[in-house]
């Protein structure tokens, strides 16, 4: 009985604890073993009559058998139901949501959201044409910027033949031979009776016989009209009897430009006849302006104030034009740097500085030499490592006033420095001899010389009235 109450007790329990979820004195369990009892012992059934559970082994496996497999089914069913509630709910969404967004942009569709199918409606009475891409066309173009500016410039260069005569001394003999040189010229001015041509005045100087050649390959010879060595520029003369009708329409005159208002990294050409070979053409850059160079000519060392470019400048070149991109002259290239350790230094006389140079050049008058106007003094030339040692101003010094000359009349003195002719700056004797031997006699020239007064030099200026040179005037008697 004990036994028995006790499982009565049992089932008592377990019948509360099933309908309520909760044990004695109604309190859930921290952990409810009861599932996991019920699944792994068999189903049994109490019998009254014996007093005693049975259990039935083959009935409780046909049970769970049968219970598993509508158990599966209910999930297979669960499983399709709810996708096709899915689909269902997305379709809905994606067309309200379609249906929104064309309410609001109606010209975003190009058809109608109720009828999918084309509105053929809307291409009646129209026709369309198809069209094929036709093939174009490519232009080449033969020609740059730089080749017109050589093709525009090129007849007012000329290249220039400088023929002197060398001695030489050979066993205590003296030999005389000719020697020939090459340079380059601008044509800068024409009129009826003369052809003028600006240059280098160290292509021209000294020279016996001067050789010009035009653009057409014609050649004619010419004399120099002018020149100032001091600023290395000179003019020579062509007389236009000498040029045919062919060459006279060839040439042109070059286009001067301004040289103040380049500015370094610009383009620049370089038109010149380097070595002798004829003209040719070289390309660069202002690299910069006005850069002091010593020059010298083998005698005397100068400062000039010059275009530095990295456009090639090679012998021949000198008194060619440097060009700017617009086809007009912005330098006379006059020099190259040449050095093993240095590449692409070349330099021009801006032509901004040239220009008043050649002009006054341009004016001189082609005198004969008893024409020639004569100033009367000897003297030397005070450069700036003198002028630097000495404390003396720049210019010619006077050594020597010859008796009853121009400039004994006019009271210049030995020791007077002459830094002045007319508006001319004189700073070799080279070119005061030039410059005075360009005018007449008789012409009245002033004349600036700084005078040594009390310790220091004091300006003076005088007129002075040119006479005729003593010794040709015996030469002509």
């Amino acid at each position: 009985m004990a036994d028995y109450n006790d499982q009565q007790n049992y089932n008592r329990d377990r019948d509360h604890m099933n309908a309520s979820g909760q044990g004695h004195n109604g309190r859930v369990p921290e952990y409810n073993f009861w599932a996991e009892q019920m699944t792994s012992r068999p189903y049994s059934n109490y019998n009254p009559n014996t007093n005693t559970w049975e259990y039935s082994h083959s009935a409780t496996r046909a049970e769970e058998s049968g219970a598993s497999s509508q158990s599966k089914g209910r999930r297979v069913l669960q499983f399709i139901l709810k996708a096709l509630c899915f689909g269902i709910i997305a379709a809905i969404s994606f067309y309200g949501f379609q249906r929104l967004y064309f309410t609001i942009n109606p010209n975003a569709a190009g058809r109608n959201i109720q009828d999918s199918r084309p509105n053929f409606d809307l291409l009646k009475g129209k026709s369309y044409e198809i069209k094929q891409t036709k093939p174009g066309t490519v232009q080449t173009q033969l020609r740059t910027a730089v080749s017109e500016v050589i093709d525009d410039t090129m007849p007012s260069i000329v290249s220039i033949r400088s023929i002197s005569t060398e001695t030489s001394i050979w066993f205590g003999q003296k030999f005389n031979q000719e020697a020939e040189s090459s340079g380059s010229g601008i044509i800068v001015g024409k009129n009826e009776n003369e052809l003028l041509i600006a240059t280098n005045n160290h292509v021209v100087s000294g020279a016996n016989k001067i050789i010009v050649t035009y653009i057409d390959g014609s050649e004619t010879e010419a004399i120099i009209k002018g020149a100032d060595a001091v600023a290395d520029l000179a003019v020579i003369t062509v007389d236009m009897v000498d040029l045919t009708v062919d060459t006279i329409e060839a040439i042109e005159i070059a286009k001067l430009g301004n040289s103040d208002e380049i500015k370094v990294g610009e383009m620049v050409i370089a038109i010149g006849n380097a070595l002798g070979y004829g003209q040719s053409v070289t390309v660069g850059y202002v690299s910069a302006k006005d850069r002091e160079v010593q020059v010298s000519d083998g005698f005397n060392t100068k400062t000039m104030v010059l275009l530095q470019t990295d456009a090639a400048i090679n012998p021949g070149n000198s008194g060619g034009a440097l060009l700017n991109i617009h086809g007009e002259v912005i330098g006379i290239n006059t020099v190259k740097y040449a050095s093993d350790r240095v590449e692409g230094m070349g330099y021009a006389i801006p032509i901004s500085r040239a220009v008043p140079v050649i002009n006054e050049l341009m004016s001189r008058e082609i005198l004969k030499p008893s024409e020639q106007g004569y100033l009367g003094i000897g003297g030397n030339d005070v450069t700036e490592d003198v002028s630097e040692a000495l404390n003396m101003p720049i210019g010619v010094f006077v050594n020597v006033v010859m008796e009853d000359s121009a400039a004994e009349k006019a009271g210049i003195l030995p020791g007077d420095i002459i830094i002045g002719a007319d508006e001319i700056e004189i700073t070799a004797i080279t070119q005061l001899s030039d410059y005075i031997k360009s005018r007449k006699v008789g012409t009245e020239v002033k004349i600036t010389y700084m005078r040594r007064e009390s310790g220091t030099y004091e300006e003076h200026t005088v007129k002075v009235t040119l006479g005729a040179n003593p010794d040709l005037q015996k030469e002509a008697e």
